[in-house]
């Protein structure tokens, strides 16, 4: 009851992000109604790294504790992650056509390392089909989102190690913080619209956590029933075969 309380309660966060994205905040001077699709990008965006980050960290502990617990968070940050990153690549593509003419240039870094780390976190999904043992599921998995992880940092601050399309960032510096580079309003609309988005996020987290870790349960019930009917039928007594009576073989 109360997941579904988170659940409602971000989705009326983003309708009240949206309405004011759209109809408060006033067109960009420079990119006009095509900056407002910044504020689900970039929100988005963030998500994402914050999912493969929780997945990455679920992996470790994983590898530490050896808990199928740590390993189904991991999968919930996965499954949450690779739709964030597939949103804001949408948003980015459905923003540049009208900012910079085009839908995708591969020459810029953060487009390219972006896809990438989409590639990675749906090569990781895939990859935990390949066994039916949790445990080396889990351990493949976690070793794979580890690795992934590396490519987080690379995206984003390839706008300040390479040249691209992309700008830098308006909140990387610290000094942005108090005095950003972005009029007020549509600092309040990001802020918002990534608020609203994070609860939606934790709903989500949530719910893929339940359904993950029911998964296993049952699967590991199954597997124990198995096991136990191998047992089963491993001492159970083998009938003798029953000789023919000496009259029925001289018949």
């Amino acid at each position: 009851m109360k997941t579904r309380a988170l659940g409602m309660v971000g989705l009326l966060a983003v309708v009240i992000a949206a309405i004011f994205g759209l109809f408060v905040v006033p067109p960009d001077a420079n990119q006009g109604d095509a900056q407002r699709i910044m504020y689900v990008h970039v929100a988005s965006a963030w998500l994402a790294y914050l999912s493969f980050g929780v997945t990455a960290l679920g992996g470790l502990l994983f590898l530490w504790k050896r808990d199928l617990r740590f390993d189904a968070v991991a999968l919930a940050g996965a499954e949450v992650g690779v739709m964030f990153t597939a949103f804001a690549i949408w948003g980015g593509m459905m923003w540049g056509k009208p900012v910079w003419g085009t839908f995708w240039q591969w020459e810029d870094p953060r487009l390219t390392t972006t896809a990438l780390l989409l590639a990675l976190y749906v090569g990781y999904l895939l990859l935990r089909h390949l066994t039916d043992d949790p445990m080396r599921r889990a351990t493949r998995a976690a070793i794979v989102g580890l690795v992934a992880a590396v490519d987080i940092p690379i995206v984003h601050f390839s706008v300040v190690w390479w040249r691209g399309l992309h700008q830098t960032a308006t909140f990387g510096d610290p000094a942005k913080l108090l005095h950003p580079s972005a009029p007020l309003l549509f600092v309040v609309a990001l802020m918002g619209m990534l608020t609203a988005f994070t609860i939606v996020w934790a709903y989500l987290m949530i719910r893929r956590y339940q359904l993950a870790r029911t998964a296993w349960q049952i699967e590991e019930h199954g597997r124990l029933g198995r096991i136990s009917a191998a047992r089963q039928a491993a001492v159970r007594p083998v009938r003798p075969v029953a000789e023919p009576h000496p009259e029925e073989v001289g018949s």
